[in-house]
């Protein structure tokens, strides 16, 4: 179901792990899968460039309540929330009894060391076999290419991402040009959340479409120019392409 210009998953989070855990019988293709919420469907739907790369991703997943009520309205009665914060460790556990490494880029080096204690102690999966804290700028090719290299000498099936977007987007898009992994997934703020360096939304905010809420007032400098832009933005949109 495209909502925006943004072809989003309709089938439902369940079907989408079974999805998921199928793709490893398969050889390795990194197929680009993305959370994408309001803030990534407004960029693309402002962006042709941003568009066409959002196009490539194997799957868009519907990161938002919003998302989902604009594709129900549509008729996509299966389509459900599939956000980056809880396909991440959801994920995680469903393959910690499988021979599926993970790979994780993003984060700050002592976020990265609670990440990988939480994944390995408190979920059960062993299996994370690289993490690199990449520094705060835009990368060159080289640059991507030489943690491509990385990525692959680790023998990583999964490829998890956390720069922020639209970055990670991008990111994800080029860095698969050099990696044999199954999946590459940018997850946003999904490591510092499952990590607990940031605090995560009460569930009732998150069934209302009011994450984001909770965001801005959790970190209003940051995040409050971006929703006050966005929010507005993608509400109009969502109208227009409606109607």
């Amino acid at each position: 179901m495209r909502v925006l210009k943004t072809e989003l998953y309709d089938q439902g989070i369940q079907s989408f792990y079974d999805q998921f855990i199928a793709g490893f019988e398969g050889g390795k293709e990194n197929k680009l899968i993305s959370p994408s919420d309001a803030n990534v469907l407004v960029h693309g739907y402002e962006n042709p460039n941003f568009q066409k790369v959002l196009d490539d991703y194997h799957i868009n997943l519907p990161d938002g309540v919003p998302s989902v009520w604009l594709g129900k309205i549509q008729g996509a009665k299966k389509m459900n929330r599939c956000s980056g914060p809880e396909v991440f460790p959801a994920l995680l556990n469903l393959t910690k009894g499988k021979a599926v490494k993970h790979y994780f880029i993003g984060g700050k080096p002592s976020a990265l060391e609670t990440l990988k204690n939480v994944i390995e102690t408190e979920i059960g999966n062993p299996n994370c076999c690289g993490f690199f804290s990449p520094p705060f700028k835009e990368f060159s090719i080289s640059e991507i290419q030489a943690m491509a290299i990385d990525v692959n000498e680790s023998g990583a099936d999964v490829l998890w991402i956390g720069l922020g977007a639209p970055k990670q987007i991008y990111f994800a898009h080029e860095i698969a040009k050099y990696t044999n992994c199954h999946y590459i997934l940018p997850v946003g703020a999904a490591f510092d959340f499952l990590a607990g360096t940031v605090p995560s939304a009460p569930n009732w905010m998150k069934k209302n479409g009011l994450e984001w809420f909770f965001r801005l007032i959790s970190e209003p400098r940051r995040l409050g120019k971006r929703y006050l832009n966005v929010v507005p933005k993608f509400l109009y949109y969502g109208i227009k392409e409606m109607f």
